[in-house]
């Protein structure tokens, strides 16, 4: 399977997968950091970044097909993961698969019930709809601070203290992915996550407390679902830590992950 993939770093192997409409470039805020102490494995999911799509590439499932496979064949099976949003998603699914080593989900989605399926589908599907419409106009909406802020304020708690070139180069890839609307329906209208992790790493939820787009109650049932996890809160963080708190996010992922390598 061609999954466009990089390596970064010396050390023990830790892959990164990015949310919805996402890229390797996600991980730009957190990469180098973690890169000093890690051989950093970033992927572009099939249908976004440089990654084609696949037939079932516009569902979670089929996502969770290729990521799994491409595990395999990489010989990266028990590898441990960070993962954001629609990828926090994933890799907890790969732990619920035992194909996992330690885990990092930052603000994962798959725990809404209720109205909060219809908050997702409504707000993401208005957002990239205004997002495309605004495409060639990006780089200089992003550059003001007024802007970026009107833009990204459900997803970042700061939005105005991001760098403007992560924002366009962000907003681009949202707009650029053709699975994207395929994929919005299939995770508001499909099942929930189930757990538990099928394994004895450690499992960690992370969860900004100022997320507006997988609400902060959706933790409680994050945690039903993986029992073993340990939960950490963000407490001045959106939806992506790793946007919102680098520094604190690479804390997390470091401690959770410090166990030595099995050889």
């Amino acid at each position: 399977m061609n999954i466009h993939h990089t390596r970064t770093g010396r050390g023990k192997p830790l892959l990164l997968v990015h949310g919805l409409g996402g890229s390797i470039n996600s991980w730009n805020t957190i990469s180098p950091a973690l890169a000093q102490t890690r051989e950093v494995i970033a992927l572009d999911l099939p249908g976004h970044g440089q990654s084609a799509a696949q037939a079932d590439s516009g569902t979670f499932d089929g996502l969770a097909r290729s990521l799994d496979d491409w595990l395999g064949e990489q010989g990266l099976t028990a590898i441990d993961m960070v993962g954001s949003s629609m990828g926090a998603r994933l890799v907890l699914e790969m732990a619920r698969r035992g194909r996992a080593g330690a885990v990092v989900a930052l603000d994962p989605g798959g725990f809404w019930k209720g109205w909060e399926r219809t908050f997702f589908r409504t707000t993401i599907s208005a957002s990239i709809a205004l997002v495309r419409a605004l495409r060639p106009a990006l780089p200089a909406i992003s550059s003001n601070i007024a802007g970026r802020t009107a833009l990204m304020l459900q997803l970042s708690a700061r939005p105005w203290a991001l760098d403007p070139a992560l924002i366009a180069q962000e907003l681009k890839a949202l707009a650029d992915t053709g699975t994207f609307d395929a994929l919005v329906s299939d995770l508001a209208n499909g099942a929930n996550q189930h757990g538990p992790a099928n394994t004895d790493a450690p499992i960690v939820i992370g969860w900004g407390r100022k997320d507006r787009l997988c609400l902060p109650q959706q933790a409680d049932r994050a945690m039903a679902a993986f029992p073993t996890a340990t939960m950490h809160w963000f407490e001045r963080s959106g939806h992506f830590p790793m946007w919102d708190q680098p520094d604190e996010t690479v804390r997390v992922i470091l401690e959770a992950t410090d166990t030595p390598a099995l050889h």
